[in-house]
């Protein structure tokens, strides 16, 4: 990063703070697309790339949220639980003759109850974050399986705008809703009181709460709002599917949300992280699955490249920390 900075002084320019900060993640994905792209020539086209946007949708709408929360210092592991438990609860809603608004307004309002639970346990009752939110991931992961009684219940011609349609006749629904959320966090985070308010609970709860900052308060909004992401992002689940099956959403989706949110440089222990970083992150770890399905290499492979990844995100993250 410094020597990004020191190259753009030379030429009498500011290196935007943006590309500096995120001058390792970019790195990695232009190798990384490079290589594809010399291995295979299916990785620049068009309809590939529109695939990846989708398969990341989901991905980066609940990456919205827990990087909002994790910059006041909490984490939430049951996300992934809670978009399974919208994917199936909006199939069933739909099979039994609701309309698909009414069905939506439902179950994004059940995201968000769930998630004020969360934050009340953490908030009120003093539970760890980890402790709470696995116990609700466990309970949740249970009810996802009873709710759709482990079958695969489909949703018919319902959600085909949201699964399948265009904007402009080109631009997937699913990415014009990933990509108003993360606009709408991120403008939230930069330009909002509620950000920095999250950011100084992050970085120094005690102070916060000695600077008039409502700190209970906060906290519960930040989780309830990760609560209704997560349930949006279990509807875009099942209307992309088609159906609500048993393993969407789950535990590995919600591994890989916190693995693009580190990845982009949120800080575990809170006080630090943008969401054009995580946008990175998603990003990274979108076109590593995809650059391994291209490549025709065991998908078993998928996972072990995501933890590596992880792993030197975290390090990264701990070393840069420390020169701050």
């Amino acid at each position: 990063m410094t020597a990004i900075s020191t190259s753009w002084r030379r030429v009498g320019l500011a290196a935007p703070t943006w590309l500096v900060r995120h001058a390792g993640v970019l790195a990695v994905l232009l190798l990384i697309g490079l290589f594809t792209t010399a291995r295979s020539d299916v990785f620049l086209t068009g309809p590939n790339l529109l695939n990846v946007s989708q398969q990341i949708a989901v991905v980066a709408v609940l990456a919205a949220g827990l990087t909002l929360l994790m910059t006041a210092g909490g984490i939430d592991f049951s996300l992934g639980a809670i978009a399974s438990v919208a994917h199936g609860v909006t199939a069933q809603l739909i099979v039994a003759g609701l309309s698909d608004g009414l069905a939506v307004v439902l179950v994004l309002a059940m995201g968000a109850v769930i998630g004020l639970v969360n934050g009340a346990m953490i908030t009120l009752f003093n539970v760890t974050p980890f402790v709470a939110t696995l116990a609700s991931s466990t309970a949740l992961g249970g009810a996802a399986l009873l709710i759709i009684d482990g079958q695969s219940v489909s949703i018919g011609d319902h959600l085909l705008m949201i699964g399948f349609g265009e904007v402009l006749g080109v631009i997937p629904v699913l990415v014009v809703i990933a990509t108003a959320v993360c606009a709408a966090v991120g403008a939230l985070m930069r330009w909002t009181a509620f950000g920095r308010n999250a950011f100084a609970i992050g970085g120094n709860e005690s102070a916060a709460r000695l600077s008039g900052i409502p700190v209970v308060r906060t906290k519960l909004l930040l989780y309830t709002l990760g609560g209704l992401l997560a349930a949006l992002g279990g509807v875009m689940l099942v209307a992309r599917l088609g159906a609500a099956s048993p393993g969407a959403g789950g535990l590995h989706l919600e591994l890989t949300v916190v693995a693009a949110v580190v990845i982009g440089g949120t800080a575990l222990h809170g006080g630090s992280g943008t969401m054009v970083g995580t946008v990175l992150g998603v990003l990274l770890l979108g076109v590593v699955a995809n650059s391994l399905n291209l490549l025709q290499i065991n998908p078993y492979y998928q996972d072990v490249a995501l933890g590596a990844v992880l792993a030197v995100a975290a390090i990264a993250n701990h070393l840069r920390a420390r020169r701050t």
